[in-house]
């Protein structure tokens, strides 16, 4: 069969056959409502352990090939109505928020029809000169974190309409999680979702309005079309067994897979040259809304759109009758106007159409009812901050294309992209001419930076700051021991909830255990110090194995701190090393201290420094440094630090660098200060904590009578000597075995959340560490244990019954315990801005 033969097959823009009918028969997935749905959708099998299915939109141009009058005309016909729905006072006022990728142009274009509104979209390429105003996490995605990078810090600062365009409205999780975190931060009365379908089910339904009242705020919602998806039990496992079965292994991850019965392109010898087109960008227009994108900007790309559409048509080839223009990932709105105006310019002649290449992975399967006919496989290439990987352009190959205009930015016009597997080539093996148009990539200025100290404070050490022996760890931190910032646990929840304040902005009373409480720590730290000392050997060992031989340890205080010591006076112990120990504050959604970071870059090797933390949970903390890491590299320009934590206990396979993945009681997770050197939980609060300075905490010297901080210390390393050989044969076990992480915790508290009707992981708290911390920290709702699970929870059992709260046994629970936070709280208590009591 011919290409061109071969794309009259095609279910092209929805006609024929429905492009669902594939994947509704083989895995019993329903789609019901309007009568316009199934033009809008089609269905497709992910690649993708979270969700077995994809709504593939015809009329989106991600992952199908569309005329771009139609995908620009449903955005603008969306705004428009927002327009109408705000009135004219109120859509002068308004921004609009698209999400990355898939939603960049669709929000674009809202814009456009919105009529004065600036544009600015989340991205997940981190730019160097541009401050975090926000980010979020996209639970279910693929790829999850979202950046906001606006040019104008006050663009999200107004109090207008906020307009939030996403190309689907499933749960509403992403959407609510992104206006939870930003009205903490820039609170306004109204904000307006936007979404080409909703398709959330009738439980997800009602916690749109729900969550306004929650919020104070009115929150409405425009769409194009709505109905719901009907999922069979078990999808999941048989989405996956669909995508094992139709799904051919490449052995070479570069390979394009091929089309025929299951939708896969054979590689082929490029049978095209690629040319360049020279499109002449304007220089002051922004590729998009990365940084922010204003009605200047906009009338400016308007009158520059029917020159540089001349040009593209200039290069086509003679007797072209179907041109594609190919976009890039979250660069979807310029390629998308250039399509347009190409259109316009080509007149009836030529079909153009429009798509981009996408992250997203999904089967390819060659039949009429199925939305993804045939998949193109390249790597990255402009150079992700997440690392290497591979892309997709789906739909392309096949569909009979005389020529294929890529559109991509200049940061994406690398080596990688002309290398012999790169996209040209890989689009050259199937379309017989391929032109490449590369737009500048907007990057702002770097703004003028204040002049930095030159020597940041030594760090703090006891007795002055701790009840720890100097040596034993230096804290890059400043003494706030004067200042009150405790409050009531139900107050400081409130005071999060209202708006008002940032967890890390205050303290938690300290929690004075009883007597009974402190009788049960004893006998827990007598039970456990062999089973401690053994995973401190082990994580001790793997760390002088494979990180560096003399490693600088760097605790994540105060949790990680304890552990920091153990491990230090373990290589002294077995190697007789005396190995640096410092303590740093890292905080849920504002990163890890960048002073403490110069402080380290000046005096050590960062390639040798390794961070340290009690245990994970489901590994935010994780996920936490490595994107704190990496804005700290765009920053400042200091390379080497390895995000990589090293952690005595992984219940939730979150790293891999670990003494074990048991989840067990580690007894200084019992207790707050009074185990971790009298020190509290870190502070950074602005009008405490400047520009030049370490973040802050306090020292309660006032609890020394009860301070057990030397005690757990000393019960464990005197437990060093009996348990030398264990520890040999456990740390050559974990050398040798695969530690890659699965992140299963990760998706065990996914599917708790969604089992018990929180729909926010945030609140659900994994493991026998986090479970003690909710007890003593939070507002704890109940409490999920494993069944069977012996005296490691004691001390949990009992912290319920003081506070009233339920334990549940549940059989094959993946933690020993998992503490849920009560949800009444969870306004302002979290997001993935840090506005929560994490831990």
């Amino acid at each position: 069969m011919t290409e061109r033969a071969h794309a009259e097959g095609h279910a092209d823009e929805g006609a024929g056959a429905w492009s669902g009918n594939w994947v509704a028969e083989r895995l019993g997935v329903g789609l019901t409502g309007d009568e316009a749905l199934t033009g809008l959708l089609g269905l497709a099998l992910r690649r993708n352990p979270k969700r077995a299915h994809l709504l593939v939109s015809n009329v989106l141009g991600k992952h199908v090939p569309q005329s771009p009058s139609v995908v620009h005309g449903h955005g603008v016909a969306l705004g428009r109505r927002v327009r109408d729905l705000l009135g004219a006072e109120a859509a002068e006022r308004a921004v609009v928020l698209g999400y990355a990728e898939t939603a960049t142009g669709l929000g674009h274009s809202v814009a456009d029809g919105l009529g004065s509104a600036p544009y600015l979209h989340s991205t997940r390429r981190p730019v160097a000169t541009v401050a975090r105003a926000g980010g979020f996490e996209e639970s279910h995605s693929h790829a999850t974190s979202h950046l906001l990078l606006p040019e104008d810090p006050a663009l999200l600062a107004g109090d207008g309409p906020l307009v939030l365009v996403d190309d689907e409205f499933s749960t509403g999780n992403t959407v609510l999680n992104t206006v939870r975190a930003l009205h903490e931060r820039y609170p306004r009365k109204r904000y307006v979702v936007v979404a080409l379908v909703d398709v959330r089910s009738p439980a997800d339904a009602g916690r749109l309005d729900d969550f306004a009242r929650e919020i104070g705020a009115r929150v409405d919602l425009v769409t194009t079309a709505s109905g719901t998806v009907q999922l069979p039990p078990g999808v999941l496992e048989k989405g996956q067994e669909l995508v094992a079965r139709h799904e051919t292994p490449a052995t070479d991850p570069t390979t394009e897979p091929t089309t025929g019965p299951t939708g896969r392109v054979p590689a082929a010898a490029p049978s095209a040259t690629v040319r360049r087109v020279e499109l002449r960008w304007p220089h002051d227009v922004p590729d998009g809304g990365r940084h922010g994108f204003t009605p200047a900007h906009r009338a400016r790309l308007e009158a520059a759109l029917p020159a540089m559409a001349a040009r593209i048509a200039e290069a086509l080839p003679t007797g072209a009758r179907r041109v594609l223009v190919l976009g890039f990932e979250e660069l979807m709105y310029a390629p998308l106007r250039l399509a347009h105006a190409l259109e316009q310019t080509v007149g009836g002649d030529v079909a153009v159409r429009y798509s981009t290449t996408t992250r997203s992975p999904v089967l390819a399967v060659d039949d009429p009812g199925y939305a993804i006919r045939t998949r193109l496989v390249f790597p990255a290439h402009d150079d992700p901050a997440d690392g290497p990987g591979e892309r997709y352009a789906y739909n392309v190959a096949g569909a009979g294309f005389d020529a294929v205009v890529a559109v991509v930015d200049s940061v994406a016009d690398t080596p990688a992209l002309h290398a012999p597997d790169g996209l040209p080539a890989r689009l050259a093996a199937h379309v017989p001419h391929v032109l490449l148009a590369v737009v500048p990539s907007y990057v702002p200025g770097s703004p003028h930076a204040p002049e930095r100290p030159s020597m940041l404070p030594e760090p703090l050490r006891g007795p002055d700051f701790s009840s720890y022996a100097p040596d034993e760890v230096g804290w890059l931190l400043q003494d706030l021991s004067d200042v009150t910032l405790e409050a009531p646990t139900e107050e400081r929840e409130e005071a999060i909830q209202s708006g008002g304040a940032h967890y890390a902005e205050s303290l938690p009373v300290e929690y004075q255990p009883s007597e009974q409480y402190q009788q049960l720590f004893h006998a827990a730290l007598e039970t456990s110090a062999a089973r401690l000392a053994r995973a401190v050997g082990a994580v001790t060992e793997i760390v002088l194995a494979e990180r560096s031989p003399r490693p600088v340890l760097v605790s994540l205080a105060r949790a990680g701190t304890p552990v920091g010591v153990l491990m230090r006076r373990w290589a002294r112990f077995r190697h007789g090393l005396d190995l640096p120990h410092y303590a740093v504050s890292i905080v849920r959604g504002r990163g890890i201290d960048a002073n403490a970071l110069r402080w380290l870059a000046d005096h050590h090797d960062p390639a040798d420094v390794v961070f340290v933390d009690g245990w994970t949970g489901k590994g935010a903390i994780t996920r936490e440094l490595a994107a704190a890491l990496r804005a700290f590299e765009d920053s400042d320009g200091i390379t080497g630090f390895d995000p990589e934590i090293a952690v005595l206990a992984d219940p939730g396979s979150c790293v891999r660098t670990y003494g074990t993945r048991d989840d067990f009681l580690i007894p200084s997770a019992c207790l707050n200060s009074t185990v971790s050197g009298l020190i509290s939980r870190t502070v950074l609060r602005a009008d405490l904590v400047g520009p030049h300075d370490f973040h802050g905490a306090k020292f309660y010297r006032e609890l020394a009578g009860a301070d057990l901080s030397p005690a757990f210390l000393d019960a464990v390393s005197a437990r060093f000597p009996e348990v030398t050989e264990a520890v040999d044969a456990q740390a050559k076990d974990l050398l040798s075995a695969d530690r890659a992480p699965t992140w299963e915790g990760w998706a065990a508290v996914e599917r708790i959340s969604e089992e018990y009707g929180i729909h926010d992981v945030n609140l659900v708290k994994p493991g026998v560490g986090e479970t003690t911390r909710v007890m003593l920290r939070r507002v704890p709702w109940k409490v999920l244990a494993r069944a069977g699970a012996g005296a490691d929870l004691d001390h949990v059992r009992l912290l319920a019954e003081q506070r009233g709260v339920p334990v549940e046994e549940v059989a094959d629970l993946p933690y020993t315990c998992v503490g849920l936070i009560h949800p009444q709280y969870t306004r302002g208590a979290t997001g993935a801005d840090g506005k929560a009591v994490t831990l």
